[in-house]
């Protein structure tokens, strides 16, 4: 049975993967990093969420300092999200640069994105003592989730105080009633979730100014939005400032 749900506006999260991965292109200090955060978090963005890889094809390991000072002293309002697959590098980085919140995902180091949430069944075990390492450090901790109401009670056993979405195949359907299938997924997943009272919402991947309205409908209690790809395109045209304040408006928020 669905829950009544009472609507509220869900936070931006930029990632800024693509603006590392366009500077790395040339021995060049430009695009600047850490002016476009503060561009975003400036145009009204509630916080910058970073993926560095073992390859630092995108986001370097030196970053992360950067990101970490410019957010704790010109935005402390803000919030700091940096995700990864967890192995003691990564896992030390993490501890190392202090964000808010972490996001685990069940990524391999050759993959170019994130394409699938946990088998919390298999990796929960694992999971488990690093999310309590990181909650140690006063992190919080979200792991990356498909559409499926058996993963929440099993993210909740390893460890999680949030779920991410993995909202790729919502977002790449175009025929209605297959866009339909998969948001009854997510409001199922996002049902089973509430029902355990401990545990909230997050969503990202391939997430757009055009399927988000339809994704806040099915999860209205949605409590953040991570988007990297179809926002940078979208400054690209219009700006960062811009493209941050359009995401605001349909995320529930005046800009």
């Amino acid at each position: 049975m669905t829950q009544t749900v009472t609507p509220s506006p869900t936070l931006l999260s930029v990632n800024v993967n693509a603006v590392a991965y366009l500077r790395n292109r040339r021995e060049v200090p430009w695009p600047d990093l850490i002016d476009i955060a503060r561009a975003i978090l400036e145009a009204g963005a509630h916080g910058i969420t970073v993926h560095p890889r073992p390859d630092e094809r995108h986001i370097r390991f030196s970053d992360l300092p950067d990101l970490s000072r410019v957010i704790a002293e010109e935005f402390p309002q803000a919030e700091f999200n940096i995700e990864g697959y967890p192995t003691r590098h990564f896992i030390d980085l993490v501890l190392e640069n202090k964000p808010h919140q972490v996001t685990l995902v069940p990524d391999t180091p050759e993959q170019s994105t994130s394409d699938h949430g946990w088998d919390f069944a298999a990796d929960g075990d694992m999971l488990q003592p690093i999310a309590r390492e990181f909650q140690a450090a006063g992190i919080r901790v979200s792991c990356f989730a498909d559409a499926n109401p058996a993963d929440p009670a099993l993210a909740l056993q390893a460890g999680a105080d949030r779920i991410e979405f993995y909202t790729g195949p919502y977002a790449n359907e175009t025929a209605p009633e297959a866009v339909f299938r998969e948001l009854e997924k997510l409001k199922a997943t996002a049902d089973a979730a509430r029902r355990l009272g401990a545990l909230q919402l997050n969503a990202g991947h391939d997430l757009t100014v055009d399927n988000l309205p339809a994704l806040r409908r099915a999860i209205p209690d949605l409590a953040e939005v991570s988007i990297g790809h179809a926002l940078t395109a979208d400054a690209l045209i219009l700006g960062f400032p811009e493209a941050v304040r359009r995401y605001l408006r349909v995320l529930g928020h005046s800009a």
